[in-house]
């Protein structure tokens, strides 16, 4: 964590120079000098450049409250959080305030009155923009008191009367005051819920129960919603929608490349412990859109980018399972590890009703030739002749997901142009595990190209002429 500020005081704040500015100024302000350096402003989002981030940036320009509209698994409570990397790194509050009130505008009864007896010994803290960002997933039963605000019993009890402001106990909202505020699938809050958050973004006060508050909020208010919402569970209330200054549309990846930048990125393959070479990821990213492009599965739903996360993950973990139950020294995925992952994921996908009972096989034919593009795209027009001479004197290679790759490559035997091979995938590495990684590739897309003939019996796969 950076040093915090050295002022504790409004007086020694004042000294310092210090300039108060809105959320939305210190956003625009924040975000036009990173413009002009030419810097990243939104760290770790894959595959928006040329989409959504140009409008997301108009709009925080224009100071809007938006919408993020798109499918499951599109990043869009990711690319949320990253807006509070365009926030001043500290800013001051009042010391102890629930509500985070600037030091030269107190805003609750609990600082106005402090400040007016503490005068410049007015003690002020200082908060990190990480601290400075609020989320609310919206459940059904998500209550006003929860977002705004309602009656704290036990300043009752305590002995304040009602109608005190300082016995209202502040809701999620105003506690991220001067701050960035997220509502997580806001059609799914109820109507008379959804109304309570009118005045949040148009007057910037709340309303708490019969209480005479005129709270002005600093805040930024970023919601997400599924365009399937709108019929399915629920809708946002035509006056809020009003209210929101910039709806935009998130999107899956829309190239090979941005879904192998989002698997590298996100996929924990480095907490598994197993290599997973490069054409296999890209194995995983063409397997995704050929799931998101089939008639066989609901397009509605969408195909969530944790899909291919998931898969990466999961053939990494095959490779270490092997590894530990044959006692290779370093555990290299293969093409032997993908087939179990149709088993695994079809869970994460919505098929149509017609193909009821086929989701397994969808999806092993899709993955099938998820690996027959790979093969053209990496090792397509290459001389395989000579791994072909191998099967045309009679050897056949048995497979399978618990082969060690030392035990693979003495049933291949010498290979001329292996090195060719793997260069051509990218592989550096001359382990045994990444050399049989390149030659079962190399077999299995030769079998797809019916070059070569596969039988599979009891999780086993035997190449041959």
């Amino acid at each position: 964590m950076p040093q915090i500020p050295e002022p504790r005081t409004l007086r020694e704040l004042r000294a310092s120079g210090h300039i108060h500015r809105t959320v939305k100024a210190e956003i625009r302000e924040n975000l036009l000098a990173l413009l002009r350096e030419g810097k990243p402003r939104f760290p770790g989002i894959v595959g928006f450049d040329d989409t959504v981030l140009p409008q997301l940036e108009r709009a925080l320009l224009a100071g809007h409250d938006l919408v993020l509209l798109g499918e499951r698994g599109q990043g869009k409570t990711r690319l949320i959080r990253t807006v509070t990397s365009l926030l001043d790194e500290w800013t001051p509050v009042v010391d102890g305030c629930e509500i985070n009130d600037h030091p030269y505008a107190p805003a609750c009864v609990r600082c106005r009155r402090l400040a007016a007896s503490a005068g410049d010994d007015l003690p002020i803290s200082w908060k990190h923009r990480g601290d400075r960002y609020g989320e609310k997933l919206a459940t059904p039963d998500t209550s006003v008191g929860d977002l705004i605000g309602d009656i704290d019993p036990v300043r009752i009890a305590e002995g304040r009367t009602l109608g005190d402001p300082e016995t209202v106990h502040y809701g999620l909202v105003p506690r991220s005051n001067r701050g960035v505020f997220s509502v997580n699938e806001l059609p799914d809050l109820a109507e008379r819920i959804q109304v309570a958050l009118l005045n949040v973004l148009e007057e910037r006060d709340i309303q708490v129960r019969g209480y005479n508050l005129r709270l002005p909020l600093d805040i930024l208010l970023i919601a997400s919603a599924n365009p399937e919402d709108y019929t399915n569970r629920g809708r946002i209330i035509t006056p809020l929608k009003d209210r929101f200054g910039a709806e935009i549309r998130t999107h899956y990846p829309l190239t090979v490349e941005a879904e192998l930048a989002l698997i590298r990125q996100e996929a924990a393959l480095d907490h598994v412990g197993a290599d997973l070479p490069g054409h296999l990821i890209e194995v995983l990213a063409r397997f995704t859109r050929l799931v998101r492009e089939s008639t066989a599965v609901d397009s509605r739903s969408g195909v969530s980018a944790r899909f291919s996360i998931a898969a990466a993950e999961t053939v990494a973990a095959s490779a270490m399972r092997r590894a530990a139950l044959t006692g290779e020294e370093h555990a290299v995925a293969r093409v032997a590890d993908l087939p179990g992952i149709a088993h695994t994921l079809r869970g994460k996908v919505e098929f149509e009703v017609s193909e009821e009972g086929r989701e397994t096989e969808v999806l092993a034919h899709l993955l099938r030739r998820a690996v027959a593009e790979t093969f053209r795209a990496t090792l397509g027009g290459m001389d395989l002749s000579v791994l072909l001479d191998r099967f045309s004197e009679g050897v056949q290679v048995e497979s399978g997901p618990l082969v060690p790759a030392s035990e693979l490559l003495h049933r291949i035997g010498p290979v001329n142009g292996l090195a060719k091979i793997m260069s051509r995938l990218g592989i550096d590495e001359e382990s045994p595990g990444h050399a049989a990684a390149a030659l079962e590739f190399a077999l299995e897309g030769l079998y797809l190209l019916r070059r070569l003939s596969k039988d599979e019996v009891d999780g086993s796969t035997v190449y041959r002429t």
